[in-house]
């Protein structure tokens, strides 16, 4: 059984789908303190001036301490601006006339009051999109305990995993003994040699958003999110 526990982004680029189809169980971390001018609520698109951020506006002032998954957007029509920086940079990408009236109903679907919720539910769609069948779970939905270590490895034990997924920059933080205690294996992503795929503007940018990659190669898209081996622990 291997299990992702990550924090949940908005319409994140394609390595972190790659990181969701190696998992049989991804748990949504949002229990963690929401981090400005993260990719929690904002992702980049590409336009011929170069990368543009779309964010989400969302309820900050005087909430230093809030978790990912207390955050309040804060303006109730942030999707219809979104819509209209996709459309205008992307009306001439190969898939445009068949992607984009799914894209636009799925941002009408998206009016939820809190950041998690709309990110999920990006993600699901998502996933459907590019035939990933990983299973969803809430870090909500388990006893977790103070330590950060603790806490994922309390996860992994209540889903009796055999294998840790995760990104190489918890290498500077992570307890490893926490989890050869308990014989979990950690297993840690490289996101080195994804290939290059058609876009609209030079030079090629892989960490962009997925939306990116969907309205450029439409089912093939598939391809692009590669299954790389991570590295093993």
């Amino acid at each position: 059984m291997k299990v992702l526990i990550t924090q949940s982004n908005y319409i994140p680029w394609k390595g972190y789908f790659d990181n969701i189809q190696q998992a049989d169980v991804f748990v949504v971390f949002d229990d963690m303190q929401f981090t400005r001018r993260d990719w929690r609520n904002r992702n980049y698109i590409k336009t011929p001036q170069g990368l543009k951020w779309l964010t989400i506006p969302v309820e900050v002032k005087g909430k230093y301490y809030q978790k990912i998954n207390e955050t309040i957007i804060s303006e109730s029509g942030w999707y219809q601006s979104h819509l209209s920086l996709i459309k205008q940079n992307y009306s001439k990408s190969p898939f445009f006339k068949e992607l984009f009236p799914w894209i636009e109903t799925l941002y009408a679907n998206a009016q939820f009051e809190y950041l998690t919720d709309v990110n999920v539910f990006f993600l699901k769609e998502i996933c459907g999109f590019l035939g990933i069948k990983t299973k969803f779970m809430d870090s909500r939905e388990f006893e977790l305990k103070e330590d950060k270590t603790e806490r994922l490895v309390t996860i992994c034990k209540e889903l009796c995993a055999t294998e840790y997924l995760t990104g190489p920059a918890a290498k500077s933080y992570m307890n490893e003994k926490l989890f050869e205690e308990e014989q979990i294996k950690i297993s840690y992503f490289d996101y080195e040699g994804y290939p290059e795929y058609f876009q609209l503007h030079t030079p090629f940018e892989h960490q962009v958003c997925i939306w990116d990659l969907i309205l450029n190669t439409g089912s093939e898209s598939r391809k692009y999110v590669s299954k790389n081996e991570a590295i093993n622990n």
